[in-house]
């Protein structure tokens, strides 16, 4: 059980599990705050500064203490196991990836509809934008690859947090918003050599993004 395992320091553990599991139209559950308000400022002022749009791998980036507390306690055994009972799920063999998103471009393409990897199991989204002034943009749950078929959408703001199990109709996306949108991924998958594909494929593509010529050609490439 959960009990058994050290406490978290910054995730609201009684909020996380006592968020209603939905099934329509897929297994889904919504946390208002997974992370108490008060904690906002010094999180995000420990935060990693992400200025290119796409996803970066959680080696890829740099980040202060108060941030890096967030993190251990989504890679705790605790966390992992607050999933399980969530999803009636032996998660004990499934590594953990994160990524993490800190802009987009408002380019058509950006949030497409997918139903992730096959690789993955569960997927847990946590927003980390300090505000979210715009309808588009907000994260939805789909019933199917259109993005305006939704049962369920949500602003990326801080604390704020979506979890689901993988499924081939587990489609999610968002209408595309050009902003500073801040948000992290959890998933638990399949394989260690997947977490590794993983970091190595967004590793690749920081430092692409780092070399001004080879940023301007990522920038010039279809979104």
């Amino acid at each position: 059980m959960a009990s058994q395992e050290s406490p978290f320091t910054m995730l609201d553990e009684a909020a996380i599990a006592g968020a209603p599991l939905r099934h329509d139209p897929y297994d889904y559950a919504f946390v208002e705050q997974a992370i108490p308000p008060h904690y906002k400022n010094e999180v995000l002022a420990d935060a990693p500064r992400i200025p290119d749009r796409g996803s970066y791998g959680l080696p890829s980036l740099r980040f202060g203490p108060r941030f890096g507390t967030v993190i251990q306690d989504l890679l705790s055994p605790r966390f992992r196991r607050l999933m399980e009972e969530k999803f009636d799920l032996d998660l004990s063999k499934r590594p953990p990836v994160i990524l993490m998103m800190g802009n987009t471009t408002g380019h058509y393409n950006e949030g497409y509809a997918h139903p992730d990897s096959k690789h993955k199991i569960v997927t847990v989204i946590l927003g980390f934008s300090r505000e979210w002034p715009y309808e588009r943009g907000r994260l939805r749950v789909l019933r199917s690859a259109d993005r305006e078929d939704y049962a369920f959408e949500f602003p990326p703001e801080f604390g704020r947090m979506l979890m689901f199990r993988v499924c081939d109709h587990s489609w999610h996306g968002f209408l595309p918003q050009k902003g500073p949108r801040m948000s992290l991924q959890l998933c638990f998958s399949d394989s260690e050599r997947y977490v590794r594909s993983e970091y190595m494929r967004h590793g690749l593509s920081a430092f692409a993004k780092s070399v001004p010529l080879l940023k301007k050609i990522i920038e010039w490439a279809p979104k």
